[in-house]
């Protein structure tokens, strides 16, 4: 999820995504991975509070989105639970 993006940042499109995962009672949610340009003292748990579930600095690092989606995957294949709660 782009923080950035003009006219609807990321913070308020996944406050959407969230509304709407708890009207609709899915299943599962949405596993959002934040991508800003912002890398500073904060921006990851401002994130995080915003309802994402992982952060990546931009310029993207493969290494860091890989892992990113690693976590993504372990939780979604462990019930929602990340790697160190396991």
């Amino acid at each position: 999820m782009d923080c950035q993006m003009p006219d609807l940042d990321g913070f308020v499109t996944t406050q959407r995504i969230r509304e709407r995962e708890k009207c609709e009672l899915t299943e599962a949610p949405v596993r959002i991975i934040a991508m800003t340009a912002n890398a500073m003292t904060g921006d990851r748990e401002k994130c995080l509070a915003a309802g994402m579930n992982d952060y990546v600095s931009k310029p993207v690092r493969t290494e860091e989105l890989q892992a990113a989606l690693e976590r993504a995957w372990f939780e979604v294949v462990n019930d929602g639970f990340a790697p160190s709660q396991v």
